[in-house]
């Protein structure tokens, strides 16, 4: 199969940071498709051989496994096109059609890798010279959207000129390992499917932690803050993945519907539970890692006075039969204690203990960085008599050694499914829509409410705040457990 992958903002952080060095893994593993020419396109006036030697600079950048030789290098390079274009000048999208018409490939991937806000205007311009034929796809970054009115306007203008199997909306959490096991788990094994609901599920915690603060980009972040950076979109998909009814088949639109539910079950907020089942912080000076590091008010570009969260805790229920009355925590910061992203599914204790001092119960963990993995945590006895009390042991499955040769990083994944056509993973427009209907009283709540978010020192786990909102459920975060 013969493809073409255009990037839209070529020479930008994303590009050059996360996807090229998952195409060139693809490369390396022999998964992309020989036939293929990868093209990016910018403002600037470069050569393919300039563009290419740019490419080479920033791979010093990625980690050393994923690095080229330079024989490797010389090789991917000979995919790498460039063409300057203004993304308003629709002469420039003619010249684009020309190009890729030229050869006629099966597939057109056009990976729209810039700001939200110019997707408008590429995708019109893209309808417009005739880019959105049937092997045209276009694969839209997050943020989708600031808000639900703003992801609407971008939806219809995309719906305006692509199909909606046309239009493959990105979230690199669905491309994790461990979130694509996820459903083999549930649906491929007989051993947990019947213990999944609430007569043996007491609580379900998601935690996505970084150890990193904002960095250099702390006036895009300002206008983000976390709950649109990481709620909305990563922490809401695993949600609806642990929540979902079975399928009736792996079809994308079968997945998506059902996921699309969850949403819809989600216990709407209003101003007196977002006070109450909400938490907002905002890191200060602390330790990271054994070096001191600025709170978020001392960081780059952030105004002295500004009121964005870096960190977010909230619970939530989902309103149907499977789940009534099961607590979702969800939970996502920076500057955090690490890089830490899991699932925990805490089980209900035994109804009648006849060991003694028995007092952990059964929790799975699901893993999803730094490595991806499971840990089923059970209670065994030593063997040391009749009035023994139980241990805590736990199975672990690391996925890295388990498939040490089959490893497929998220974007990696994504960008071949992309290509192939694959939609499982991808985001449906009418999902994208009702996460920002539900979190929109939240955002509409803190508008309204002159009080700051909670501070949190750099290097702990966030607001003691977070910690009360899980042990007014008699719980506990996993990491006080």
């Amino acid at each position: 199969m013969s493809f073409d992958l255009v990037f839209f903002g070529g020479t930008g952080d994303l590009t050059w940071r996360k996807l090229m060095p998952a195409l060139f893994q693809a490369f390396r593993h022999g998964k992309l498709p020989p036939e293929g020419r990868i093209l990016a396109v910018a403002r600037d006036e470069r050569s393919d051989a300039e563009y290419r030697a740019f490419i080479h600079e920033r791979f010093a950048e990625v980690e050393p496994s994923k690095r080229p030789s330079d024989e490797e290098f010389a090789r991917f390079a000979e995919l790498l096109h460039y063409r300057r274009m203004d993304l308003s000048q629709p002469a420039h999208y003619a010249g684009l059609k020309d190009w890729l018409d030229a050869r006629g490939a099966d597939q057109v991937v056009l990976y729209l890798a810039t700001s939200p806000y110019l997707f408008p205007v590429i995708c019109e311009q893209l309808g417009a010279a005739g880019l959105n034929g049937p092997n045209v796809r276009v694969v839209l970054e997050k943020p989708l959207g600031h808000d639900l009115a703003s992801a609407q306007q971008i939806n219809r203008v995309v719906r305006s000129v692509f199909t909606e199997s046309q239009a493959l909306r990105i979230d690199h959490y669905l491309g994790k390992p461990a979130v694509q096991n996820l459903m083999a788990l549930r649906f491929g094994n007989a051993l947990f499917e019947p213990l999944w609901r609430r007569e043996s599920i007491a609580n379900i915690q998601i935690t996505i932690a970084e150890g990193l603060g904002v960095g250099t980009r702390g006036d895009y972040y300002d206008t983000t803050g976390a709950l649109r950076d990481m709620v909305q979109n990563h922490a809401l998909q695993l949600l609806t993945m642990l929540a979902m009814e079975p399928p009736s088949t792996n079809d994308a639109d079968a997945i998506r519907d059902e996921k699309l539910k969850v949403l819809r079950s989600l216990r709407p907020f209003t101003p007196e539970t977002v006070a109450r089942d909400v938490v907002r912080g905002q890191y200060r000076a602390g330790t990271v890692g054994g070096q001191a590091v600025p709170g978020y008010l001392d960081e780059v570009k952030v105004p002295p006075d500004s009121r964005c969260e870096t960190f977010v805790a909230l619970r939530t229920e989902v309103q149907n039969w499977r789940w009534a009355g099961v607590p979702f925590y969800l939970r996502t910061g920076k500057r955090l204690a690490g890089r830490d992203a899991q699932i925990v599914i805490n089980f209900r204790a035994v109804p009648h203990p006849i060991f003694p001092g028995t007092t952990h119960a059964n929790r799975l963990v699901i893993k999803l960085q730094p490595e991806d993995g499971l840990e089923l945590h059970l209670l065994a006895a030593k063997g040391g008599g009749t009035n023994e009390r139980l241990s805590p042991v736990s199975l672990d499955l690391d996925f890295d050694k388990a498939f040490p040769s089959e490893r497929v990083g998220a974007y990696e994944r994504l960008l071949l499914d992309a290509i192939a056509g694959r939609l499982n993973l991808f985001v449906r427009s009418d999902e994208q829509e009702q996460a920002w209907r539900w979190v929109m009283p939240i955002l509409e709540a803190w508008t309204n409410d002159p009080t700051p978010p909670r501070p949190y020192a750099a290097g702990s786990w966030g607001p003691p705040a977070a910690s009360a909102l899980v042990a007014r459920d008699g719980c506990a975060w996993a990491e006080e457990q």
